[in-house]
This record gives C-alpha cells, structure tokens and sequence, in this order.
C-alpha cells in the first residue's frame, strides 16, 4: 500500500503542476477546461458525508471539461491507503441554460475498506477492494450570481456479492457563493439535507460545507459538519466534522495549448 499512497501524491502532483501554471488565455478562444482541488483533511468523508474514513485523507475532485461532458474524477485516501475510494465520474449536461440545467452521469467506483481476515486461527487486518457502478440525475437552478438550488439523486449497485448491495441517496442542496466578506476575502456555504437507503438501512440528515478564501490566492479553508436526524444503519455517528486545507487551479485549455 505505501507504493499506492506514493503513486497517489506524484499523480495529484504531475496534475496540479500541469494545469495550476497560467490560468489567464483569452476564454473567447477556450475549448476544453481543467479544473479543481486537492486537499489535506483531518478525517476524509465519503461523496455521502455520512460515511467516514475516521482518518486524516487527500481528498482530490478534479474536472476536465468540453462542452456539455466532463470526466470528473473523485479520489478520497486515507494517508496509509488502507482505505479510501476512487470515483471516475462521466458527465453530461443535458439541459445547459444560463439559469436551469439538468446533468446525468455515472462512474466506476473502488472501495478500498478495512476488515479481519482469519487464517489458520490466525486473525489479520487486511485492505479489500469492493467495486460499484453508479448513476446520477441533477436537475440545477441558479437564482443568481450568489444563490443556487439543485437535487441529487445517486444510485450505486455493487459488482460483487461482499459488502453493501444497493445504496440510494436523494440530496435537497442549497448553495451560496461568492460572497464578499472584505474587498478580498470570500466565503462560500453549501447547506444540504439528504435522505439514504442501503440494503434497507435509512437515515436522513443535514450536512453543511463552509469555505473561506482569498481572490489572490489558490488555498481555501473549508469545513464539514453532518449531523444525523434518523436512522438506523450499523456504525452511523450522529454527529461528525472536518477542516480541510484546499488548493484550487483552473485551466482553459484551448487549440495552442501546448501541455
């Protein structure tokens, strides 16, 4: 695992260093863009922030978009790599208008969890790989500049027959962006209640992100909280939070864009 953790920071490297370096071409000319974060966190959550790496992570969403598709992928890894997931999303906008859209995608998920292997009586923690294949539906509103709405469906079906079989997962998000709180500093704030069902177990409950940035810099602090209305699934926690340190880059790519 220490090769796959290694293997992980030269990856995030390579691609923050490609695209993070002269963001200011003419957008008239763009036709593709790269764009994202990476992040350090004290405790790595699952793209449903009721699920939990209870560890220190990289948490990496990155986006290469043309057009109406963009492959989006999702990489969440605790710093030993025991456990954590890798997401590669494929996403296209069907209904792309200034203030109403509508995306739909899906992904190849990889799973990487923690569990007690028993061997000749001899009992052994190992790291197992559980696959998953995924859709989403995500009607958008944007009121304004500063305001926006949209819903989540997601659905994920595992490829095996070990561990979680089905989950489904509606979120209701709110989101406000963008607002100044000096002449340089800006905070974002994504509230959001969703509603989860796997293999029958279900909870709903709130979860809210907060971020604090500068406009002359690439690094935001952000912040994480969900809390638990009901539920009954094994292991939930009713209350859970992170703080996360992000880098952020884009990138407009054009037809001279050498790379």
């Amino acid at each position: 695992m220490n090769c796959l953790t290694n293997f992980l920071f030269l990856f995030l490297f390579i691609l923050t260093s490609l695209f993070s370096i002269g963001q200011t071409p003419d957008s008239t000319n763009n036709t593709a863009t790269f764009s994202g974060s990476v992040g350090l966190t004290n405790n790595g959550f699952s793209i449903i922030p009721s699920f939990s790496l209870n560890s220190p992570a990289i948490v990496s969403t990155l986006s290469f978009r043309k057009k109406r598709f963009s492959f989006d992928p999702d990489i969440r890894v605790a710093l030993d790599a025991k456990n954590g997931g890798f997401l590669w999303w494929f996403r296209y906008k069907l209904i792309d208008k200034k203030k109403f859209g509508f995306r739909v995608g899906t992904h190849p998920a990889f799973t990487l969890i923690k569990r007690q292997d028993t061997e000749n009586g001899k009992t052994t923690e190992i790291t197992e790989m559980l696959r998953f294949i995924a859709f989403e539906a995500v009607p958008s509103y944007q009121f304004n500049d500063h305001f926006g709405v949209s819903a989540v469906y997601l659905q994920g079906n595992a490829l095996q027959k070990t561990g979680p079989q089905q989950t489904r997962v509606l979120f209701l998000n709110t989101a406000f962006t963008n607002i100044g709180l000096n002449k340089n500093l800006y905070l974002n704030v994504f509230p959001s209640v969703f509603f989860l069902n796997t293999d029958g177990y279900q909870g709903s409950y709130l979860t809210a992100t907060v971020a604090v940035g500068h406009k002359k810099s690439s690094f935001s602090l952000q912040s994480t909280i969900n809390q638990t209305f009901t539920s009954n699934l094994p292991g939930n926690q009713d209350f859970m939070w992170n703080v996360t340190l992000n880098y952020n880059f884009k990138r407009f790519l054009n037809k001279t864009t050498n790379l």
